[in-house]
């Protein structure tokens, strides 16, 4: 059961750049086994927030993409046949619960209403996982940390967490870093030049000024690292923009094209 848990333990430090005061809220959240909430956009660095703060703290992290076919038995765990019967086994959330990880439910809305409600009794005082299937309460770990996240801009009446999931949380606000911020980044992760690094971040502010004017979302930190990449192996800037940049966020003709023209001007 021990090599279990520890395929999700992260040996290597990821990179993260703090931004204010977010790892010293985390650290005191996960003392006050306080649950946390991460909003912002996609791509602006909260996974990797989380992947920091795993290895930070020293748990494994049990990390879970969301979808709208996950079901609260993907979750809790399920019954299994094998060569030899019956067999249960336990799902992300009762490992994590179980052995006293850190369970990262990532873009927690996509998933159907229904499902996420199992959380709630891990979510206040009780710490506790009904494996109902089983016949067994499990309570958490001391060490067991419950992390949600979600992009805001995404929210409808139809894909919102329930008022009574959200109180039961403590949230953080995340969104793209100031300019000399996301060029450190850009030119860390990329392993690229600052002077390249500033004029990506630039075109993405440029973008990211045109949310809701023509776009649905703007060009995230992981992009320009994307892009970043492929100007580090040899590609040339403008076309490392067109195939990071600009082609994935649109496929109207007129955007990509404002999109282009603020490429030019930098590159």
């Amino acid at each position: 059961m021990n090599d279990l848990i520890e395929q999700y333990r992260i040996t290597e430090e990821p990179y993260y750049r703090p931004v204010a005061d977010e790892v010293e809220l985390f650290e005191a959240s996960y003392a006050a086994k306080m649950p946390m909430m991460l909003k912002g956009p996609t791509g602006c660095g909260k996974t990797r927030f989380v992947e920091h703060m795993a290895w930070k703290l020293r748990k494994p992290l049990v990390t879970v993409a969301c979808n709208e076919d996950m079901t609260a038995s993907d979750l809790v765990g399920r019954f299994l046949l094998d060569a030899s019967g019956t067999r249960w086994q336990d799902g992300p959330l009762a490992i994590a619960a179980r052995y006293g990880a850190i369970c990262y439910l990532d873009e927690v809305v996509e998933a159907r209403q229904d499902t996420t409600v199992v959380i709630h009794p891990l979510t206040d005082n009780r710490r506790v996982l009904p494996l109902e299937k089983k016949g067994e309460l499990l309570r958490a770990h001391p060490d067991f940390h419950l992390v949600i996240s979600y992009n805001p801009g995404y929210q409808s009446l139809m894909k919102d967490l329930k008022q009574s999931t959200k109180q039961r949380f403590g949230a953080l606000d995340f969104n793209y870093p100031e300019h000399g911020a996301e060029v450190e980044i850009v030119a860390h992760e990329a392993r690229i030049e600052a002077a390249v690094a500033d004029k990506l971040v630039s075109i993405a502010e440029r973008a990211r000024n045109l949310k809701g004017h023509g776009l649905d979302e703007g060009i995230s930190t992981r992009m320009l690292i994307h892009a970043g990449e492929l100007i580090a192996r040899g590609v040339t800037p403008v076309a490392a923009c067109r195939v990071a940049l600009v082609r994935p966020i649109t496929d109207d003709p007129d955007m990509r094209d404002a999109l282009d023209a603020a490429v030019s001007t930098f590159f």
